[in-house]
């Protein structure tokens, strides 16, 4: 069974968390309109499978139960320039419009520039077979193409010169460093003051025709460029310059340049990639701020989507005295349903528990609609015999991909928004069809630490990456214990500062996962909604940002990992990432220090060997594995308290660690870094981190019949111990 491209309802929310006063704001689309029912359910469990906990939905009546008409609203796919006004050509001058194009993979013809207004328009369009125009004045219509392939990887002035006195045009392409190809014809007429410009899309009304690729430089002139000698400098045969839009100026804004006299300055939609190489780069500097006009060039393409603008369809106040914890509004409609997760929060600067849970939503966002080619036969009739969510990226193509995906030209996607229909943040959401267990990552399996606290009797608050990076350390200071999600890989600075000086100043950090602290990511605070990864060099990565792009568009700051930025897991939680293989776990093995005095109060109750059974990969230690490493900065007073066993023969040694195929940086050999460690250290101000190196660590929290066996019991002593 493959479900519809189109969701019955799917929507999202304007923020994922919120505190008692708050507003929620859904926005909703039907794929059928009519009728749309909201509730909320407490979000307890979001595993659906039958071996385990079950998804444990609560309903909270009397909250919210409201009905609204639904319609139907498309996701606006395309990155372009929307300039409101044209340049102020008299309706007899000639005038010559050029941008400067790059192609990373052959690609269909497309928009480049586009501009209408009084009954006439005209299409500057760009694609493998070369440049062409389509343009239209009054009745009379004309398309003209260069028939020149434009090769990728290589840089193109793209020109049309157009004479309204006599009708003449001229299309013409010219690669830099390259001859010119220019093709002629004749249109009556000419285009009065334009109503507005588009750059990388056509169409004022309703954008379409999205470009893929690079744009930069883009300029309309008086006079007629017959030639184009030089790819980069304007020619002499044109006048004054009407409008000269400057990618390189305001790079960590929304907002495109103009240098003309009328400043005719546009604005960026849906988000495209800024601060990549332009036509100019010398390669002698690889950071946009110390070279900007380098950096000149904006990255479109065709599927970006920062914001669906959808309406709004509900709104939400959060009550006073309202839970903390996870939370869905539930959508029903005729043909189907769809859960909007969110988390309430306590008041500000209060706790309401000793406890707070912190969800992993950068990572969460980083992974937004991964589409990862898995959703095939076996897996969809695993879905529906389980009642498991329906819908996969792999069949919903329209609302973005994640940022382990690539655009249509094979970029990788740096950019992720929240403001769109998020199908891998859902409960019930299979990421894998996992032999030994559930196949869950990130939201659904992060509930398994909330289930678990719930099952224990440990009362809780939950907090979020977002609300970390937003409030600091302030956020964390009223809670005796912090605990993290499965995989809290994606990190600003500020959240590693608020973690770093909560553990210092006596805060006691349980860190249940894998992978974590990985990669830095940018968030302008300006636009909240929206975060930034350039996988620079090293790393295990989906794609490898270009060579002179590591440094993001919405900070400047140098991307990658953070132990690239002299930041390493290690140094804030005692261990960091080290192997890597399928979705499949093993056991731990208890080691003699964890029979020392001074930490045995962790270890009680717990088996020499544990871990053997659980819903993530069938094994406490798997997929994901972190160690500790005294050079990079685990505490010389941790414990190792326990190991992994070896791994299965497909777990690869993860390429940070590797000199080449025998050496390793640490001097160890490759397959002895194929390991998860265990480990606990103390903080001179009385705080205390708890490690537990693996993914697959809390899916074992669930032993088959319950919460119970080692691994519960072990994190049961921990979290117990840091509450008091």
């Amino acid at each position: 069974m493959t479900p519809p491209a189109i969701p019955p309802v799917t929507g999202y929310l304007d923020r994922l968390s919120r505190r008692p006063g708050g507003r929620f704001t859904g926005h909703v689309s039907l794929s059928t309109p009519g009728p749309c029912r909201v509730r909320i359910v407490r979000v307890i469990s979001a595993d659906p499978n039958p071996e385990g906990p079950g998804m444990d939905l609560r309903p909270m009546p009397g909250l919210m139960d409201v009905t609204f008409e639904g319609a139907h609203h498309p996701a606006p796919l395309g990155s372009y320039v929307r300039i409101e006004a044209g340049p102020g050509f008299a309706a007899d001058e000639a005038r010559t419009w050029g941008a400067l194009v790059w192609l990373r993979s052959d690609m269909p013809a497309a928009t480049v520039l586009a501009a209408e207004g009084g009954g006439a328009s005209f299409a500057l369009r760009a694609g493998r077979d070369g440049a062409e125009v389509e343009i239209a004045i009054g009745a009379a219509s004309l398309r003209l193409a260069t028939g020149a392939p434009l090769e990728p990887l290589a840089w193109y002035r793209l020109w049309l010169a157009h004479d309204p006195a006599t009708g003449r045009l001229t299309l013409g392409q010219v690669r830099v460093t390259g001859e010119a190809v220019t093709v002629s014809g004749s249109v009556a007429g000419g285009m009065p003051r334009a109503d507005g410009v588009l750059i990388a899309a056509r169409g004022i009304a309703s954008p379409t025709d999205h470009f893929t690729g690079k744009i930069e430089d883009v300029v309309a002139a008086s006079g007629f460029a017959e030639a184009w000698d030089d790819a980069l400098t304007l020619p002499a045969a044109l006048g004054a310059v009407r409008a000269r839009w400057d990618f390189a100026q305001a790079m960590m804004s929304d907002e495109v340049v103009d240098t003309g006299p009328d400043g005719l300055s546009g604005t960026l939609v849906n988000a495209p990639t800024r601060a990549v190489i332009g036509a100019r780069w010398s390669g002698r500097e690889n950071c946009w701020r110390h070279a900007p006009e380098e950096y000149a060039a904006i990255q479109f393409h065709a599927d970006d989507l920062d914001d669906c603008h959808w309406p709004a369809s509900f709104t939400f106040d959060v009550p006073d005295g309202m839970t903390s914890g996870a939370y869905a509004f539930h959508l029903t409609v005729e043909g189907g349903e769809d859960w909007l997760p969110f988390y309430v929060l306590p008041p500000k600067g209060k706790a309401t528990a000793p406890v707070a849970f912190l969800a992993s939503t950068f990572t969460y966002q980083a992974y937004f609609n991964h589409q990862r080619g898995n959703a095939d036969a076996a897996y969809m009739a695993r879905v529906v015999e389980w009642g498991a969510y329906p819908h996969n990226p792999d069949h919903v193509r329209g609302y973005g991909f994640s940022t382990y995906n690539r655009h249509p030209d094979g970029s990788g996607i740096a950019l992720s928004s929240r403001l769109r229909p998020t199908l891998t943040m859902r409960p019930g959401f299979l990421t894998f069809n996992d032999a030994r267990g559930s196949g869950l990552r990130h939201y659904p399996a992060d509930s398994h630490i909330t289930a678990w606290l719930e099952a224990k009797g440990i009362a809780f608050d939950v907090i979020t990456d977002e609300d970390l990076d937003d409030e600091g350390v302030g956020l964390l200071r009223p809670y005796r214990a912090v605990l993290t999600g499965t995989h809290p890989e994606y990190h600003t600075d500020r959240m590693l500062d608020a973690l770093t000086n909560y553990r210092d100043g006596g805060g006691r950090l349980v860190y249940l996962g894998g992978n974590g602290f990985y990669w830095r990511i940018a968030r302008d605070p300006a636009r909240p909604h929206r975060i930034e990864i350039r996988r620079a060099e090293g790393g295990i990565r989906a794609w490898d940002a270009e060579p002179g792009e590591y440094y993001h568009q919405l900070d400047g700051q140098l991307g990658g990992l953070w132990r690239r930025n002299r930041r390493p897991p290690q140094a804030l939680v005692g261990v960091g990432f080290s192997s890597q293989g399928l979705f499949e776990g093993t056991h731990f093995t208890r080691l003699p220090a964890s029979h020392d005095p001074a930490v045995a109060w962790i270890m009680e109750g717990v088996p020499e060997v544990f871990g053997d059974t659980g819903l993530s990969g069938g094994g406490a230690a798997g997929f994901e594995l972190d160690r500790a490493d005294w050079r990079l900065g685990t505490p010389r007073n941790a414990v190792i308290i326990a190991r992994s066993a070896v791994p299965p023969p497909h777990f690869v040694t993860v390429p940070e660690e590797l000199l080449s195929h025998i050496a390793t940086v640490t001097g160890e050999s490759p397959e002895a870094l194929k390991r998860a460690e265990i480990v606990y250290f103390e903080t001179p101000k009385g705080g205390a981190v708890f490690s537990v190196g693996s993914i697959t660590f809390c899916g074992s929290l669930w032993d088959g019949k319950g919460f119970d066996g080692g691994v519960s019991r072990l994190l049961e002593n921990v979290v117990r111990r840091f509450m008091t």
